[in-house]
């Protein structure tokens, strides 16, 4: 039996499919005409194997179609890849981001049976994860730091030891307990993409950088995707099939407006859950918040808490005049589209020791793909470093700074500061407990 319901984003209809053994619900774009030839056909594909690989194919009017199958009396379809429970996302009204609209995933059987639980991580050969003692990272106060060193021509310094850093927090020397160079250190990262109205003729462009950018990582990387524009919608929990996230960038549709901060904030709370201690962003965007709850502090704020860094590449000109735009429901009428905010991505960038970059040029694919796969070689050329923080019973922010006297033309880049007392998550970088 089928049950077309109208669904409050007005570009998709729901449809509920009740069937004899199961239930299913999908989300299909409204320029999808639903005749009884198409029913059958997606009643008939509504199989687990089935569903998202046919709908893809399908070149219908819409860019993407996009579906979310639940099984009936079954786990949510996000958790049945077996890999990752994403971390409750708190109540808009809150302040804390918006709600995030879960999509689905491909079969959680592979090489295996499933589990909710993080898989256990078993180093390669020549491969073996440094990370700090479990004495050291539990001890109160212990906080540790990315750096990335370059010299006068923008060349990454690799090769450098311990006793080549000299920290600095609250302005007092403190000793470097962890050092570890990030030459094969793999990472947690969440990729947000905009996918506001303004972004439609630069999706094919964006979609081939992050493709790119994917498969130049680590092969142990866990990635997670998120696409954006009114809210947050989850197109790929963490993973380390690094297919499947490519896989989903063919659902990126452009509409809407730009919910830019609450992402941000959304995507802080689901990378915490990653499961290496190096956590990274990636944010692409074309525009400037329009619809957010959440504000630029509380964002600069959770950064500052959580220490991931937050990599921007903002596609327009950041200096365009901003002329006054109206928004009508999910429409978004005059102002310009090609002005990106440099200033916010610089500053939550900044905070986190991490680089934006703006295209300038709309529609400059080599630009776009040059700064993904800069990002991604960066990624690999930096250095990790800890310490105890003074005082840390006293909790609150402390000032970070880190040089390397004997690279005096060098420049270092780490983030500005730790907040001490946070608590982190203690399993991060080590395997779950058996």
């Amino acid at each position: 039996m089928w049950e077309i319901r109208a669904w409050k984003n007005p570009a998709y209809r729901r449809i509920l499919f009740h069937g004899r053994r199961r239930a299913a619900e999908a989300y299909i774009p409204m320029t999808c005409p639903m005749t009884l030839r198409n029913r059958m056909i997606l009643r008939n594909r509504m199989t687990w194997p089935n569903r998202l690989k046919w709908l893809a194919s399908r070149r219908l009017p819409a860019a993407a179609l996009v579906l979310c199958v639940i099984l009936a009396g079954g786990p949510l379809a996000i958790a049945q890849q077996g890999q990752f429970n994403p971390p409750p996302i708190p109540p808009s009204t809150q302040g804390q981001g918006g709600s995030v609209l879960e999509l689905p995933t491909m079969p959680g059987h592979q090489g295996g049976g499933s589990s909710n639980t993080i898989p256990q991580i078993v180093p390669q050969p020549g491969q073996a994860l440094t990370v700090p003692s479990r004495e050291l990272s539990n001890q109160q106060g212990y906080e540790q730091v990315t750096v990335t060193v370059t010299d006068q021509q923008g060349r990454y310094v690799t090769g450098l030891q311990r006793g080549d850093f000299k920290l600095l927090v609250d302005g007092q020397d403190r000793a470097i307990q962890f050092f570890r160079q990030d030459l094969n250190t793999p990472v947690s990262i969440g990729i947000l993409v905009d996918t506001s109205g303004s972004m439609q003729p630069k999706i094919p462009q964006a979609r081939a950088a992050i493709s790119e950018f994917i498969h130049d990582l680590n092969d142990r990387d866990d990635v997670f995707l998120f696409a954006f524009s009114s809210r947050p919608f989850l197109l790929q929990p963490f993973t380390t099939n690094h297919y499947l996230v490519m896989s989903r960038l063919e659902l990126l549709h452009a509409y809407g407006q730009t919910a830019l901060f609450d992402t941000i904030l959304d995507g802080l709370l689901m990378v915490e859950h990653g499961r290496y201690d190096k956590k990274a962003l990636l944010v692409v965007t074309d525009g400037m918040d329009n619809t957010s709850q959440s504000s630029l502090e509380q964002v600069i704020a959770q950064a500052r808490r959580m220490g991931v860094l937050v990599y921007s590449i903002g596609i327009g000109d950041p200096n365009s005049s901003a002329m006054p735009s109206v928004a009508i429901g999910p429409l978004l009428f005059g102002g310009d589209v090609d002005q990106v905010d440099a200033r916010t991505l610089t500053a939550l960038s900044t905070e986190s020791g991490a680089k934006t970059y703006i295209i300038r040029e709309v529609g400059d694919g080599e630009a776009l793909r040059n700064a993904c796969a800069t990002i991604s070689r960066e990624l690999r050329e930096q250095y990790t470093v800890g310490f105890i923080a003074p005082d840390a019973a006293r909790g609150g922010y402390r000032s970070v700074h880190v040089d390397v006297p004997g690279h005096a033309d060098d420049t270092v880049r780490v983030r500005k500061g730790v907040e001490v007392g946070h608590s982190m998550s203690a399993s991060a970088g080590y395997p779950p407990a058996p």
